[in-house]
């Protein structure tokens, strides 16, 4: 029998405001991922990029739809179960870091586990993360002493630390020069062939979209043609 897919979505509509003020930014949007895919989602600005995959992490939840991640019905699901389905399973990256200062890098990488009240190892499972990224004997220090491409190390670092199944980011490059940027798409693609992790990756950047297995372009909330004309459209320019 044949694995279902890490992320099952049939129709899912998304839309915000009422009446005149309401705005629809997904329009029936259908999407399998499966195990140990690289994908990325390029489209212009308000194309529903993010929308959809906050929904796909449970951080957002549709009007209307199917949303299956991991095995879970997400809709189904109550906030407790979706929350230990985040913190369990799936990893986040965003294009702001989120940091806390006061904190050091340890601190946040560990985050997680005072949401989960799981207190085995938190720091060796924290400084394994951190050396995973190339940023083992950083543990002491705080944000504010970290380059850009250091502190989203860090983030990544950070959502690496539950050993997730599924990793979202959205736009993980977006703050980093060039060569930092290289940096992560590689550590991206490495950790994609080498753990098996699945990836989603927001992204309006070529330079993401050219190492993902799969890409997926939208325009105005709805996937399109994946073909060199498609993503062409959803660039906003020539392939």
């Amino acid at each position: 029998m044949a694995k279902a897919p890490v992320v099952r979505l049939r129709d899912v509509t998304k839309s915000y405001g009422t009446g005149t003020a309401k705005t629809q930014v997904l329009r029936g949007v259908s999407l399998d991922v499966e195990a140990g895919e690289l994908v990325a989602l390029v489209g212009q600005s308000g194309s529903g990029k993010s929308t959809l995959l906050n929904i796909i992490g449970g951080l957002d939840m549709p009007n209307s739809g199917e949303v299956e991640v991991l095995g879970s019905d997400t809709l189904k699901a109550g906030d407790a179960r979706r929350a230990k389905l985040r913190n369990e399973s799936i990893g986040f990256v965003f294009q702001a870091f989120n940091l806390l200062d006061h904190l050091t890098c340890l601190g946040n990488v560990t985050i997680p586990a005072a949401f989960a009240h799981d207190a085995r190892d938190v720091e060796k499972r924290g400084r394994e993360a951190l050396r995973r990224v190339g940023l083992a004997d950083f543990h002491k220090r705080f944000p504010g002493e970290l380059s850009g491409g250091q502190k989203q190390r860090v983030a990544i670092a950070r959502a690496l630390f539950g050993a997730p199944t599924l990793l979202l980011c959205d736009e993980p490059t977006g703050n980093l020069d060039s060569e930092t940027g290289k940096e992560v798409i590689d550590f991206f693609r490495e950790l994609n062939s080498r753990d098996g992790v699945t990836l989603v990756i927001v992204t309006h950047e070529r330079r993401v979209s050219s190492v993902a297995k799969r890409v997926i372009a939208m325009r105005d909330g709805m996937i399109v043609e994946t073909s060199d004309e498609a993503l062409a459209a959803a660039h906003g320019g020539p392939a």
